[in-house]
């Protein structure tokens, strides 16, 4: 297996666009690594500089302690799996599968085990002699992992490979990837925009905006300490409450002035705030309490089984977020008030940058 590391690394276009900017990160060996960030954000330009398809503009790309910048991706003992598929028609399942083992021209009898073992930990073993086109989408996406898997690479490089599939499917093949992965001890990069595949598959995850790495981190960690408010609105659904606030201080109390009415700032708050002026207040729709009190108003409520889902209209007008539990028995136009769950909220510079 492999530890991959990024060194500086910079990738520019004809016409002046700099999709990865000066990228600093470590794969560790057997690491399933999750890049997350919009379109456009550069996570697709890194896997394919790691995959040797583009060579950087500056900086270095390590296997362990080789740098393999010019090492062709031939040469890179690299498994790929992308959105598209990418099986011969004109082929069976086997023959897919069994297709990189005859490029390295091993023996027939080594080739027939191979497919067979990796077709049965795919539970496609029973499909071996039908054609792609004979296939749903979530069991041609089976055969093109069984074929990167085949080759016994040292690292995983898989582009969007789930996002063809329907929700259902993709969860059932999301769930196998993961124990796969685990089981084959294989290092792992993923290229997603999707947050719930990315918290659900990755030991770490990178997020990525404008070719810039904003933060690494366990999926735990990005979701309760997102180092700016890209990554805080970025990770979890529903998305986080992110709002303008204005640090007042009248008679020796400090307070949050904001959603068109003023909150009591906890004490350690006002200690760590009391140069600050204007920044983002953030909270996520689990941390924000209703209470009894006036000045908002329940504008909707989403029953989702297990809890409901509410928007609830501020005195400003701005609509809050809020996670309610089963027991809840608001109702829509309803009056009340808001507290937070000051634990578990954060406040940013209007930078962007983490204070609390």
């Amino acid at each position: 297996m492999v530890k991959v590391t990024l060194e500086n690394v910079s990738k520019s276009f004809k016409g002046g666009v700099n999709a990865v900017k000066n990228l600093n990160l470590v794969i560790n060996d057997k690491e399933f690594m999750v890049l997350l960030g919009p379109s456009g954000c550069g996570k697709t330009t890194t896997l394919l500089m790691i995959a040797g398809v583009y060579k950087p503009s500056s900086g270095y790309i390590y296997f362990d302690d080789k740098i393999v910048n010019d090492l062709e991706p031939k040469d890179r003992n690299i498994g790929m799996v992308f959105q598209s598929y990418a099986l011969y028609p004109h082929m069976t399942i086997y023959d897919n599968i069994a297709f990189p083992l005859r490029l390295k021209k091993l023996p027939k009898d080594e080739i027939d085990r191979k497919v067979k073992q990796v077709a049965s930990m795919l539970r496609i073993d029973n499909l071996l002699n039908r054609y792609p086109r004979q296939l749903s989408g979530g069991q041609q996406q089976r055969v093109a992992l069984a074929r990167a898997i085949v080759k016994e690479p040292s690292l995983f490089l898989m582009d969007e490979p789930l996002s063809n599939l329907d929700a259902k499917i993709r969860v059932e093949v999301r769930a196998e990837l993961k124990r796969l992965q685990k089981e084959l001890g294989i290092t792992t990069i993923y290229v997603t925009h999707d947050q719930a595949e990315a918290l659900s598959l990755a030991d770490r995850i990178a997020v990525m905006n404008e070719g810039i790495l904003q933060q690494v981190g366990s999926p735990d960690e990005l979701y309760s300490r997102p180092a700016n408010t890209f990554v805080a609105s970025f990770i979890g659904a529903p998305a986080a409450n992110i709002i303008d606030a204005n640090i007042v201080e009248e008679k020796n109390a400090m307070y949050f002035e904001m959603l068109g009415t003023r909150f009591p700032m906890p004490r350690d708050y006002a200690e760590v705030l009391k140069n600050e002026t204007k920044v983002y207040f953030m909270v996520r729709p689990e941390d924000v309490r209703i209470v009894e009190g006036k000045g908002f108003s329940v504008y909707s409520i989403e029953w989702l089984g297990r809890e409901a889902f509410a928007h609830v209209k501020a005195p400003d007008g701005t609509l809050l977020r809020v996670i309610l539990p089963p027991e809840s028995k608001l109702t829509i136009g309803q009056e009340v008030g808001v507290n937070f769950n000051y634990a578990k909220t954060h406040v940013y510079k209007n930078t962007g940058e983490l204070i609390i």
